[in-house]
């Protein structure tokens, strides 16, 4: 199992290093929430490239628990990556200026994922950098996250890994237990946790989507049911926008067979 572990994270490795090199880029951003999976997404940023190429933005507004930066700068810290944080309400009050603005949980929530994710790639822009992707293979399958926002970027080296497998990735590679303890949450609002907004635990979301793709997507229960509507629900954030071009050649690019 150890063997196995070690040669998943070895290719998570690869990936980095592969996309990093063939870009040609000078290095990489990573949002750092201080939860698990920006933590892990971090670290092997700079198990791959080291940590002077990689630079983790925290991006709170007043919701968020300032325990989390702290998490973040420490982790980074221990990493030997630069930090840096950026506090977006004051873009969340321009925002608030704008005719007939309408402020609820899901419309702020959005608006602050997408703000996070303009700021990544403005500093990506800036300093010829590539934006590296934060999502689980959980939330990515249900849904949870926002396009273009949380879902963007450049790389995604965990978007395969469920929630249960990022927790033991991070114990082996010594994420600090102040980060493994906390319950995830996306800081969207004030006590606002993962598992409570979706209404499953991780280990039930997990375990019904492995039986929902063992059996070809065939519900068994009424937690595989609810699950599998997530995963047709939110099919659209999977997928690229419709379009006429969907087998455009891109120059040195042979298409693709079907």
């Amino acid at each position: 199992m150890a063997e196995e572990l070690s040669c998943r994270m070895g290719m998570i490795e690869q990936i980095i290093r592969y996309t990093y090199w063939s870009s040609r880029c000078q290095g990489i951003v990573v949002g750092m929430s201080g939860g698990v999976d920006s933590s892990v997404a971090a670290s092997f940023c700079c198990r791959a490239l080291g940590p002077e190429r990689v630079l983790g933005l925290s991006l709170p507004s007043l919701v968020n628990n300032p325990q989390d930066v702290q998490d973040a700068a420490l982790l980074c810290a221990k990493l030997g990556m630069e930090h840096r944080t950026i506090n977006i309400e004051p873009i969340l009050q321009s925002f608030r200026k704008l005719p007939e603005f309408t402020e609820t949980p899901y419309l702020l929530g959005n608006m602050m994922a997408r703000i996070r994710m303009v700021i990544l790639y403005y500093h990506a822009n800036r300093e010829n950098r590539l934006v590296c992707g934060t999502s689980n293979r959980s939330e990515y399958m249900l849904g949870y996250c926002t396009k273009f926002g949380d879902n963007a970027a450049d790389i995604q080296p965990i978007v395969h890994l469920y929630k249960t497998e990022i927790y033991e990735v991070a114990e082996e590679l010594g994420i600090p237990e102040s980060i493994l303890r906390k319950a995830p949450s996306a800081g969207l609002w004030d006590g606002q946790s993962d598992e409570g907004e979706i209404g499953l635990s991780y280990s039930e979301i997990d375990a019904s989507l492995k039986k929902l793709e063992e059996n070809n997507w065939n519900p068994s229960n009424s937690s595989e049911k609810r699950i599998l509507d997530l995963v047709h629900k939110s099919g659209h954030k999977r997928l690229r926008a419709p379009n006429l071009l969907t087998e455009l050649k891109e120059p040195g690019q042979t298409v693709r067979e079907n």
